[in-house]
């Protein structure tokens, strides 16, 4: 059996998905990227290969560790991939965003598919039936939002994620919930009945870690997946670390 641990450093949360074989097993939440954590990760699930997907100015040293102990790629626009990104500066789309893109083509080719990823923002990425990457949005994420309410206004305080908001928020609390919360559902759907009016054969991926809390609000009929940032990189790591 063969292990492969998919590292995910995200604005917000460092984290790693563990592979047996083809199979996800799990995630595995990491305090930080110090070397001392990185090298009890590997003791505890001794990987063959490993994959990082960075969009942090991470510890450095910690892909020597990943290099001796296992075959290591760090995910890059020099990355080998199972699409195409006809764009103007490849070399400026994310990490992230290519991992979702080789998941896009692994499990849905052929086909258009809109890749939704709940995280500190909400990333729109499409990939069209030729697989090619197009590109897509960018907008704030969740925490984000509710932030931005507190640290730009003088008197609204921050406000946590409820999800028995009501739509017609009562007081300043589930005023600010429903704006947040209703309001990334209304903008995804928006979103997705734009580009279903102007595309066939059209697929829709919602991941991320509130994928679940999102997905029954949309009309169309939606794949919700929140591994499949992990699943794109395992594929990634197949391509590149043969």
């Amino acid at each position: 059996m063969q292990k492969t641990l998919c590292f995910d450093f995200g604005n917000t949360r460092l984290k790693a998905g563990l592979f047996n074989d083809d199979d996800f097993e799990k995630e595995i939440k990491l305090t930080d990227d110090d070397v001392a954590t990185i090298e009890n990760l590997i003791a505890v699930y001794q990987p063959q290969k490993t994959i990082l997907s960075s969009v942090i100015n991470h510890n450095a040293a910690i892909e020597g560790i990943l290099s001796h102990h296992s075959k290591f790629h760090k995910l890059s626009h020099l990355t080998k991939v199972n699409f195409t990104t006809p764009v103007g500066k490849p070399e400026t789309i994310g990490t992230d965003r290519l991992a979702l893109s080789a998941a896009a083509v692994h499990f849905y080719p052929k086909t258009n598919n809109l890749i939704i990823a709940l995280g500190s923002c909400i990333t729109y990425n499409f990939i069209n039936q030729y697989h090619q990457f197009i590109g897509g949005s960018i907008s704030p994420g969740m925490e984000m939002r509710f932030k931005s309410l507190q640290m730009f206004t003088a008197k609204l305080p921050l406000i946590e994620k409820d999800w028995n908001f009501p739509l017609l928020g009562y007081d300043t609390k589930t005023n600010i919930q429903s704006g947040v919360l209703a309001g990334m559902s209304y903008e995804i759907q928006g979103f997705i009945e734009a580009y279903e009016q102007k595309y066939n054969n059209f697929n829709v991926v919602l991941t991320g870690g509130d994928t679940m809390h999102f997905a029954y609000r949309f009309k169309k009929k939606i794949f919700a997946d929140s591994n499949f940032l992990y699943k794109g990189l395992y594929a990634l790591s197949e391509l590149n670390n043969c």
